[in-house]
């Protein structure tokens, strides 16, 4: 019997997603990102100065936080405090290392990005979501740093999207949500550049194994909820032709 999915969309279909901009005040950039029932505040703050490996040498760095607030789930989680989970460092050291693709370090200077992702309502996905909505968040502050003369010219060479794919009953399927997320026997975390270059996967058979041939499936699915999620963000980002370089430095 086929999967049939909670909310009924199709199998190559993502959820509602939008991204609602200058959600707070005082950060550089500030959206609020959801994916269906998955909702992640995407935050950037502009620090002087970098890490100590990198004085000197006239680049900057981004770096990123990630949280999920306790009543995010169905049962409230303790909040992590000095001592962060296994989980809670791999994803936002995923989550920085997604958007570093997208910046040329030494346009930005001897600044630090910060990227914090709080996740206020978890239905699965709340890693991809913060990539997604991450780079809506840093495209506002790289505009406004402009705006402010803080640089010369936008740092903004790529753009960044994640989306997460699964097999359910053997069958690929696009953007899980948590029913899916926790029936499916292979799911998959796919980041990929405006080229649908990939800039990392994360996948795991939970149980048993997949093919190649599945893996080829799971990946096209990914391609093409990508693509459309490229777009929907260059739709978020009101001046996106004036701040994206494109590679041309």
């Amino acid at each position: 019997m086929a999967w049939q999915r909670p909310d009924g969309r199709q199998p190559h279909q993502l959820r509602p997603i939008s991204f609602q901009q200058g959600f707070t005040r005082y950060a550089s950039g500030s959206v609020l990102t959801k994916f269906g029932e998955t909702h992640v505040l995407c935050t950037v703050s502009v620090t002087k100065g970098v890490p100590r490996f990198l004085e000197g040498t006239g680049k900057g760095w981004l770096t990123a936080e990630y949280r999920m607030l306790p009543s995010a789930t169905h049962q409230r989680q303790e909040r992590e405090f000095m001592k962060l989970s296994g989980r809670t460092q791999e994803i936002q050291r995923l989550i920085g290392r997604s958007l570093r693709a997208a910046l040329d370090l030494e346009a930005l200077g001897e600044r630090t990005l910060t990227v914090d992702a709080d996740v206020l309502q978890a239905d699965a996905g709340t890693r991809t979501t913060a990539i997604t909505g991450g780079f809506v968040a840093l495209a506002n502050a790289i505009s406004k740093l402009l705006e402010q003369g803080v640089i010369e010219r936008s740092p903004l060479i790529g753009q960044v999207a994640a989306v997460s794919v699964g097999l359910l009953e053997e069958e690929p399927f696009l953007d899980l949500d948590y029913t899916e997320d926790v029936a499916a026997g292979v799911d998959f975390n796919v980041v990929m550049n405006q080229n649908l270059g990939i800039i990392e996967i994360q996948g795991t058979a939970e149980e048993g194994c997949f093919s190649r041939q599945q893996l080829g499936e799971l990946l096209n699915f990914a391609e093409k909820g990508i693509q459309q999620l490229l777009i929907l963000q260059q739709q978020a980002i009101v001046d996106w032709k004036e701040i994206y370089q494109g590679g041309r430095g």
